[in-house]
């Protein structure tokens, strides 16, 4: 299968057995087996067609809510943000941003054009596409209710323009055509909502003093269940701080886990699983996955 993809040529960067360590925010994972950097979205295009129809493929964002296991990723692994940055103002209400646009660039930029609201998109780390692919929020705000339209392509290469109503979107979680993935998104924002670029500020400051931002993790862990916060469930099963291998439960945030010291994919995911168990015993809530978990187990 994957001397086919071999034998690829595209004007982009393919590398072989490519640490996914180096591509994800918890700094932890096995290799991809096929790592391909397009060099645009049409080498993107041929590259997809070229492939063979039964080759698995995973579209990377920058790993922001990523957990590669140790025994990494087969088939190709597709990190297209790189040439997916175009953000521009199209018309008074909408914007149109690539799929690798950071979420706080957004923020910013909308804020300087005065369209809002728009400050919310400062609180989701990662990309525009990995916010689209999970209808990631902060501060009260998603991602899908500013979606005007999308631009997507399919694994034989071929673009299409899809309206939010072909999606069923709900609390971080997004079903639409399958085998399809973002290339770009246009917004839609209010003509009475006036942003504050001191909002946005005061939104950044307040996560800067409750995450533990400077070391790696990927986020929350959990989503919040119905009218609770994992956090507060984590913390009072007595979670903070609690380690196994070099990965630990933040004692800033409960929701964090963090890589303290050289942990694997392993002891991050046996973490993960300990702290949804323990507060399925303790309360009787059984937490849902906020993390994307991939790849294999090491053997």
């Amino acid at each position: 299968m994957m001397a086919a993809a071999r034998d690829i040529t595209a004007q982009g960067e393919i590398r072989y057995d490519e640490p996914m360590s180096r591509h994800t925010s918890w700094r932890a994972g096995g290799p991809a087996e096929v790592f391909f950097v397009p060099a645009s979205v049409e080498d993107l295009a041929e590259f997809l067609a070229a492939l063979e129809a039964d080759t698995p493929i995973f579209w990377h964002g920058v790993g922001s809510n990523l957990l590669v296991r140790d025994g990494g990723i087969s088939g190709v692994v597709i990190s297209a943000t790189k040439m997916l940055r175009q953000l521009d103002r199209i018309d008074h209400y909408l914007v149109r941003a690539g799929a690798g646009v950071p979420c706080t660039q957004l923020a910013r930029q909308c804020i300087r054009w005065k369209l809002g609201p728009s400050e919310f998109f400062a609180g989701i780390p990662g990309t525009v596409g990995g916010a689209l692919a999970m209808n990631a929020g902060a501060h009260g705000g998603e991602t899908w209710e500013r979606v005007e339209s999308v631009r997507s392509i399919d694994r034989n290469g071929e673009i299409h323009e899809r309206a939010p109503g072909e999606y069923t979107i709900g609390y971080r979680s997004v079903t639409g055509p399958a085998s399809e993935w973002f290339l770009e998104a246009t917004f839609r924002f209010d003509p009475d909502a006036v942003p504050s670029m001191e909002t946005m500020k005061g939104m950044v400051e307040r996560r800067k003093a409750s995450q533990p931002l400077g070391l790696p993790s990927c986020g929350s862990v959990f989503r919040n269940p119905p009218g609770d916060h994992a956090a507060r469930l984590i913390e009072g099963a007595g979670l903070k701080g609690y380690r196994i291998g070099g990965a630990e439960v933040s004692e800033k945030h409960a929701n964090f886990i963090i890589n303290r010291e050289n942990a694997s994919a392993t002891d991050i995911e046996e973490l993960i699983e300990y702290v949804r168990q323990t507060v399925l015993e303790d309360f009787g809530v059984s937490l849902k996955y906020e993390v994307r978990i991939v790849g294999e187990l090491q053997s």
